[in-house]
């Protein structure tokens, strides 16, 4: 694992903590302090380009951190309201593309009036400079949620709001929708991927696959 001072522990209004991963650098924000959503910049070192995982909210905030560099991307992980609320500001200042999964693409654009400009799922990629992302799709919290894993240094995984320290994410009581959401996540996710991989979801702090591993069969059986 990396071996810095992150905790990923952030509040709104809080600084940033940030950390670096051979050629990526992740600076990690909340936003709003009704919701408390975090987004990440992505910085990579080699080319100083940026990609910004979730303009979620307070897109003067975001624009401050992302100054005058490039920035080349937004990602948004799903079509949910408090995910977006900055995109359209943050890409009339940079001029980014928009990158969503494919079936959550239409509703992200009827919401914030801002075509998505790349559909993507399983098995893409989003480039960060020289440092490429692969994306994975978890359905079931939205039809088109996407994940971003980083392979160095153990694997560092972006999970939208698929995946908490606790938990897989709100399907808001639709029992079709946990079942793809939990069978996404173990398959795609858990049976993949290495016990040290550290991941960063939409909401609160992080945790690793290997301290939630243990409790996949609970959450299964609890049903939420």
């Amino acid at each position: 694992m990396v071996n810095d001072s992150y905790t990923g522990d952030v509040s709104p209004g809080g600084e940033p903590d940030v950390r670096t991963i051979g050629c990526l650098r992740v600076t990690k924000v909340a936003v709003d302090p009704d919701m408390s959503n975090n987004c990440y910049l992505l910085h990579c070192t080699e080319t100083d380009e940026l990609v910004l995982v979730d303009a979620a909210a307070e897109a003067p905030r975001l624009l401050e951190l992302i100054g005058d560099r490039s920035l080349t991307t937004v990602v948004t992980t799903h079509q949910h309201w408090d995910h977006h609320r900055a995109l359209a500001e943050v890409v009339a200042a940079t001029g980014a593309a928009v990158v969503a999964g494919e079936a959550d693409a239409d509703a992200i654009t009827e919401q914030t009036g801002v075509p998505v400009t790349r559909r993507v799922g399983d098995g893409d990629r989003v480039a960060v400079g020289t440092c490429d992302l692969e994306v994975i799709h978890v359905a079931g919290h939205t039809p088109g949620s996407i994940c971003l894993y980083w392979p160095d240094e153990g694997g560092h995984l972006f999970t939208g709001d698929s995946l908490f320290p606790g938990g897989v994410g709100n399907t808001f009581g639709d029992a079709d929708a946990f079942r793809q959401l939990i069978d996404d996540v173990e398959t795609k996710v858990f049976e993949r991927l290495p016990d040290e991989t550290w991941f960063y979801p939409g909401h609160g702090g992080d945790a690793t696959l290997g301290a939630e591993r243990p409790h996949l069969a609970e959450w299964r059986s609890r049903g939420w």
